[in-house]
């Protein structure tokens, strides 16, 4: 048999005769590597273990300590979890779709008679264990498109035909372990006995392909490790950010809430999320100020024709809400950017004004599907820390910089640790390929020259430009999409933005679009989760609650309060007539900061006694003092 060069990523070259299999090659280097392996690039392709290679080639084994590694095991977990499914519930249930995700995979099953619970679980469990231990083969085969549709129209699998039917190959494989049969590109694990700890961890529903007009699916989702170690500390990690949901603390803390009779996807602010929106929202302008931003202020609603000269409607339009007056037909805006780049046009620009920076807190609006939506996370109305720098391309490299600079700060001010991606040109887009180049090579030397490490994202920037995307890191490690930096070479052109340059002719200036938190509710969302509502005290919508003994110092409380109100702190009372340990507990369930507590003592000596909602009491101090205290641990945020 012929002889082939293949190529490991250290530059070693082993020469093996063609047709061997990966795992083979893998067993030539060591028996732990074979063991260890659970899928190979060959030529930067992923492929199964089992997989002949035909031609030189390079090749680099995969192993589960990798994230490719981690995403085909789970894949294949997903495979076992629709087997096990198909096992108890068989032709009641048909198999859709089940890929992997971070920190897990789903599958989407469809069923007009069953409805999954979650008391289900522990039998979907025991009977992928069962086929786990069965160590079934798991073996990839190809067919034509016409036969893999008469095969899985004969199974009754409706949706995975119509699957193949959208795909536009003459051949798809199919991946076989026992009974079971899927479609899938794979790559998969060799055999079920790999499959080491798995559980499943929650229901919800999701429509077929995303659409609210299709079908609603039943998707299962589910987690798998290489051990059951890994297992129980990620278990334990989402038994705390179940505890620390959002949604859950919102009710809880009475921050807001979603209302049917409302609309899907658009919040309501009560009280102490409306003066935690506040907060951020006043933090932001003076941040911005001190920055040399401008505050401006755009309608909520733009013609249709500026949105059509944008780019927008081409390429946005089906995230848009459109509405008709007197006739004319406007677009809600999804973005500020174009009421910004009108205040530039309003006037003649000299580059001695550059560069400009408008910020606004804009309110926009985006036809979300309701499948995707997620208490804060995911809305449909939400407010962004939105701003357009305009500038020469001389100045660009320095505002990117000044933006970053920026994030680091915030990032600092709330605690999160941050990773950094840059996102390119996306396959549906405006603009010509050297604004492009331009746009992304200035991205990219910025971040460079900052000494700050970046993965790349390929497709995944804006239309009209490409972006960095800083994704930050709360407490239980997972990653927010919040701070994002465009830059657009394309907008001022299709607008015909212009300044007079030194040599008196008119120059085409570049546009940085920039969020910092990105959209307040998503950043509100992150912040509770982050905080599990424990709020630092210059963020707490109630800063501290003035709590009585019994009704003889209730008048003395009652001038307390108003005291510290004028001060500026954030205060509140409780003069009920319940016993003391009753009042500190809910105050510690709301998670307030300070409880003042006032009895016959504090009333005699005019002072109050703080103690904390960790249960840690201070010494008795005059109100002055404690807003002294207040002012001090607040006085790095105002």
């Amino acid at each position: 048999m012929e002889t082939i060069r293949v190529e490991l990523p250290d530059g070693t070259i082993r020469e093996v005769a063609g047709g061997i299999s990966v795992l083979e090659v893998a067993g030539s280097i060591s028996e732990g590597l074979a063991r260890q392996s659970v899928a190979a690039k060959v030529d930067g392709r992923l492929v199964d273990v089992t997989s002949t290679l035909e031609g030189d080639c390079r090749l680099e084994l995969i192993t589960l300590n990798s994230a490719d590694g981690l995403d085909v095991y789970r894949h294949s977990a997903a495979h076992l979890m629709a087997h096990a499914v198909k096992d108890l519930f068989g032709k009641d249930v048909q198999v859709t779709i089940g890929p992997s995700i971070e920190n897990g995979f789903y599958y989407d099953f469809y069923s007009d008679t069953h409805k999954f619970t979650p008391e289900e679980f522990e039998k979907i469990e025991s009977r992928m264990a069962e086929l786990a231990k069965a160590d079934l083969p798991i073996e990839r085969e190809e067919m034509t498109r016409d036969s893999a549709i008469e095969l899985f129209r004969q199974m009754g699998e409706s949706y995975k035909v119509k699957l193949i039917e959208d795909l536009p190959n003459e051949t798809v494989s199919l991946y076989r372990q026992g009974e079971f049969v899927d479609l899938c590109r794979g790559p998969h694990l060799p055999s079920t006995g790999k499959i080491k700890a798995f559980k499943l961890t929650s229901l919800a529903g999701a429509y077929w392909r995303g659409d609210e007009k299709n079908a609603m699916l039943q998707r299962i989702y589910a987690t798998a490790f290489p051990d059951k170690k890994q297992l129980k500390a990620y278990l334990d990690k989402l038994e705390e950010a179940r505890k620390r949901d959002h949604r859950k603390l919102g009710r809880e803390l009475d921050l807001f809430s979603f209302n049917d009779e409302a609309g899907a996807g658009l919040v309501i602010w009560h009280p102490k999320g409306a003066m935690l929106r506040t907060i951020l929202e006043d933090f932001e302008r003076k941040e911005h100020l001190r920055r040399g931003y401008d505050i401006v202020m755009g309608p909520q609603i733009l013609r249709t024709d500026l949105w059509k000269t944008s780019g927008h409607y081409e390429n946005y339009r089906e995230n848009m809400y459109f509405t008709e007056v007197d006739e004319q037909s406007y677009g809600i805006k999804p973005m500020n950017c174009l009421s910004h780049m009108l205040i530039y046009k309003s006037k003649k620009r000299s580059y001695r004004d550059l560069p400009l920076r408008f910020f606004e807190l804009g309110t926009v609006h985006r036809h979300e599907k309701s499948g995707v939506l997620h208490g804060l996370l995911r809305v449909r109305g939400f407010t962004q820390d939105d701003a357009h720098i305009l500038c020469t391309p001389d100045q660009l490299d320095g505002e990117i910089k000044g933006v970053l600079r920026f994030v680091q700060d915030v990032m600092k001010i709330f605690g999160f640790e941050y990773e950094m991606e840059i996102s390119t040109r996306p396959e549906k887009s405006i603009g010509s390929d050297v604004d492009w180049e331009r746009a992304t090579a200035a991205l990219m030397s910025a971040l460079k020259d900052s000494g700050l490490p970046f993965e790349v994202n390929e497709g995944d920037g804006a239309f009209y430009g490409p972006k960095i995307d800083i994704k930050l890191k709360d407490a239980l490690d997972r990653r927010w999409q919040c701070a994002t930096i465009q830059c657009d070479f394309t907008l001022p052109e299709r607008f015909d933005l212009s300044y007079v340059g030194p040599d008196g002719e008119r120059h085409r200036p570049v546009m940085v679009h920039r969020v910092i938190l990105g959209a307040i509710e998503r950043f509100v969302g992150v912040l509770i989760e982050h905080y599990a509502g424990n709020f630092p005290l210059w963020l707490s919508p109630v800063q501290a609650r003035v709590v009585n003994v019994t009704d003889r110092q209730a008048d003395y409380a009652r001038d307390v309060t108003q005291l510290l109100r004028e001060a500026g702190v954030r205060v509140d009372s409780d003069l009920r007539n319940e016993k003391l340990g009753y009042k500190i507990r809910e105050a510690q369930i709301e998670k307030i900061p300070y409880m003042l507590v006032i009895g016959d003592k504090e009333v005699e000596e005019g002072t109050l006694s703080p103690r904390h909602r960790s249960g840690d009491s201070l010494n008795a101090m005059k109100p002055d003092e404690f807003i002294q205290l207040v002012q001090d641990e607040c006085r790095l945020y105002h």
